[in-house]
């Protein structure tokens, strides 16, 4: 076999031992936000390992169903959230 066959199979069994373990261990936070924007609402479930970017990727989840656009996004997640629910 050649050398960089070799490595491009070892590269690529480090890639997907990586994928697994990140999706089978569970995160620390979990957090459902519950967002109103421009008439309408939606909600999301997030979980990562700090609270903070639970939070985050919740709001930007669901703003991004509901607004278009860089603008509207941005005023969307500076918006309060309708709920926020802390699973963890």
């Amino acid at each position: 076999m050649k050398k960089t066959t070799l490595l491009a199979l070892l590269f690529g069994a480090l890639v997907l031992g990586y994928l697994v373990l990140s999706t089978i261990r569970p995160a620390a936070h979990r957090v459902r936000v519950c967002i109103a924007f421009n008439g309408a609402q939606d909600c999301r479930t997030a979980s990562a390992a700090t609270q903070e970017n639970a939070l985050r990727t919740a709001i930007m989840n669901a703003c991004a169903q509901l607004s278009s656009g860089v603008i509207q996004s941005g005023q969307c997640e500076s918006t309060r959230p309708v709920s926020v629910d802390w699973l963890k």
